[in-house]
């Protein structure tokens, strides 16, 4: 007789404590990641979280899920091909601003044009982090880091534009310091059909003593407070985005139904590739096994 045992917040409780520093907006984002799942009842063994390198890519060692610690810049390939073979997976990316906004910046663009079934969670920090503090592909002009002690003179890349005219079908961005608004914002992309981004705001208090939690608290402001904004609306999405100064927007940017890569994929018409036979005699399965294992 099997027994079914009631979702609670614990039943996404990792068996490694996080490692990160005190008060790192990471800790946000792991427990709005829980808190999200258990929003949607998704059981642990239907999740699947990927990560690259960096502090936050440690973060599929501290959840009761599938994961995966990938290479640097990486995961999106990684969770695309298990996005594609198994679709009863719940599959969810996460890393930092320079693990994907930097080294992985192709992957991102090409996983988003496709539309992929798969939400990406970037804790974006506007610094490195793990290599203890240069500038990456999201700090500010002027901002001086380890690798840019005068100022950082590199325009930082617009994260929230890009996913737009890129194709991504549900792009939104969090603060970790609203952590009920940022669980919204997760659970709405993991429920999402097509390729999700989250762009959290998750200070490092250690390295980047300007973007701040009071410093973002000052400026940030909910979309969904604004009765007037219509996430169907491209444009007027596309025009928040470069909205930055006193006023900054959190929230869903966008959101737009539209086919996802494996509708155009003949192969997975006939279901996901782990339902399919192989197509292989076990004895050519064992050869293939032990000349690349």
């Amino acid at each position: 007789m099997s027994v079914v045992q009631e979702l609670t917040l614990n039943s996404y409780e990792g068996m490694v404590d996080p490692d990160w520093c005190l008060g790192c907006g990471d800790f946000g984002v792991l427990k709005s990641l829980k808190a999200a799942a258990l929003e949607l009842g998704i059981p642990p063994h239907e999740i699947l979280v990927v990560s690259g390198i960096g502090c936050s890519s440690n973060l599929p060692g501290f959840i009761h899920a599938y994961g995966v610690h990938s290479l640097h810049g990486r995961s999106l390939p990684l969770a695309s091909g298990a996005a594609l073979a198994n679709h009863n997976l719940h599959v969810v990316a996460a890393g930092g601003d320079g693990d994907g906004y930097g080294i992985g910046i192709a992957h991102f663009i090409h996983a988003m044009r496709r539309n992929l079934n798969l939400t990406y969670i970037v804790m974006n920090n506007q610094i490195y982090g793990l290599t203890t503090g240069q500038a990456s592909p999201t700090t500010a002009e002027g901002h001086k880091t380890k690798s840019t002690p005068r100022g950082n003179v590199e325009r930082p890349i617009n994260p929230i534009a890009l996913a737009l005219v890129t194709g991504a079908t549900y792009v939104a961005r969090a603060f970790s310091g609203n952590p009920s608004h940022m669980t919204k914002l997760i659970a709405g992309g993991i429920a999402h059909r097509g390729f999700s981004l989250v762009d959290v705001f998750s200070p490092c208090v250690t390295f980047n003593t300007v973007n701040t939690y009071p410093w973002f608290k000052k400026r940030l402001y909910t979309l969904e407070d604004d009765k007037g904004y219509d996430p169907g609306d491209f444009r007027a999405a596309l025009d928040r985005a470069f909205e930055w100064g006193e006023k900054i927007p959190t929230g869903l940017f966008y959101r737009a139904g539209r086919p996802i890569y494996d509708d155009s994929e003949p192969v997975l018409q006939k279901g996901p590739l782990v339902d399919q036979p192989l197509g292989l005699s076990r004895e050519q399965f064992d050869e293939l096994l032990e000349e690349t294992m």
